[in-house]
């Protein structure tokens, strides 16, 4: 578990803390607008990592996306809830379920299948369209899928806003859908890829504030 500042000021009563996707980082991210600080985290090989101390924020938010979900789940079991607001992107508290997640057949021919090339096809699907070509460290990120596999369905968690991609071909749109129906008050579906973040412009329509 990687966790570092994206962005850091003396001044900022607000903090975003984004539990990020698999492989994908936090360039993403790097056009929304908005005063927070924004702390982020990655890499859920393990999930023993502690926040920074974040007490002198008045706003705390967590925005977790995608593996990003279920990390954040696992990761808050067992710790005192911090955080004002909290949301989920295009991602399940049961990541690898044929229901509720990603269908363990296509997962596992990930898993088994992950190379230098795949990725880039992985990259394509997620955004909808074919990506500048990445690097990518296969032994780790194939040691991060095997964790999440192993880890589980994650503990029920309430968020305050989920977003559901209706062109997501990474996390199923029906499944999403199912997983999420004990909230389903809380949820919004978009036109969008697994990716949905060229949607939005400021932080403020991420987390559904005004």
């Amino acid at each position: 578990m990687q966790v570092r500042w994206l962005k850091q000021s003396a001044d900022a009563s607000g903090i975003i803390v984004i539990f990020g996707g698999w492989a994908i980082g936090s360039g993403v991210l790097s056009h929304l607008e908005g005063d927070q600080d924004l702390l982020f985290v990655d890499d859920y090989r393990t999930l023993d990592s502690d926040l920074p101390d974040l007490s002198a924020y008045s706003q705390r938010t967590a925005v977790a996306w995608s593996f990003g979900v279920a990390a954040f789940a696992h990761w808050l079991a067992g710790r005192p809830d911090i955080f004002n607001r909290k949301v989920a992107i295009t991602g399940s508290l049961s990541p690898v379920d044929r229901r509720l997640g990603i269908p363990p057949v296509v997962f596992e021919r990930t898993v088994q299948g992950l190379t230098e090339e795949s990725y880039q096809g992985f990259l394509a699907l997620c955004f909808g369209e074919t990506q500048p070509r990445q690097d990518i460290d296969v032994d780790a990120r194939r040691a991060e899928l095997e964790a999440v596999r192993d880890r589980g369905s994650a503990p029920d968690t309430q968020f305050d806003r989920i977003w559901i991609s209706r062109n997501d071909r990474i996390f199923p749109a029906v499944n999403l859908t199912r997983g999420w129906e004990a909230q389903a008050d809380r949820v919004l579906t978009v036109d969008a890829p697994h990716v949905p973040f060229p949607l939005w412009h400021h932080w403020k329509e991420v987390l559904g504030v005004s």
